[in-house]
């Protein structure tokens, strides 16, 4: 896992229900819709039949953000939207990750990008940090 630059991993000191509320909330304090949902769980179970803890990826997208970003290079939209992951642990604590949106710039060299990934990558912390204060 230390090879994905990760923006924040935090733990949640509840239920693993609560915790994508209450982030999907301060996502949305932030500018941020959750587009999609995956139920990685779920769909292992019924794929493939696997056992696997309980795990949603959210795909948070700030439409001013990503609109600024098409503008700036249209490619970046393969890397849309931004990954928030709500999980559960083997133990059963839940932690909320997201990738670090300053991975755009490592991929994509334009100034209006950068500045868009430090905007995104700032929200995001902030919501994290607002969900699990």
């Amino acid at each position: 896992m230390n090879n994905i630059r990760l923006s924040k991993t935090a733990a949640f000191s509840g239920d693993f229900d609560t915790a994508v509320q209450k982030v999907s909330a301060a996502l949305a304090e932030q500018g941020f819709g959750i587009l999609t949902q995956i139920d990685v769980q779920g769909t292992l179970k019924k794929k493939i039949d696997v056992d696997y803890p309980r795990m949603l990826i959210l795909g948070a997208c700030n439409p001013k953000l990503a609109h600024r970003a098409l503008l700036a290079d249209s490619d970046v939209s393969v890397l849309m939207p931004c990954n928030v992951v709500v999980r559960e642990t083997t133990n059963g604590d839940v932690e909320i990750v997201a990738m670090d949106p300053m991975l755009l710039t490592d991929l994509i060299s334009h100034p209006e990008i950068t500045a868009v990934a430090q905007d995104a990558a700032q929200r995001i912390d902030t919501a994290i940090q607002n969900t699990t204060a």
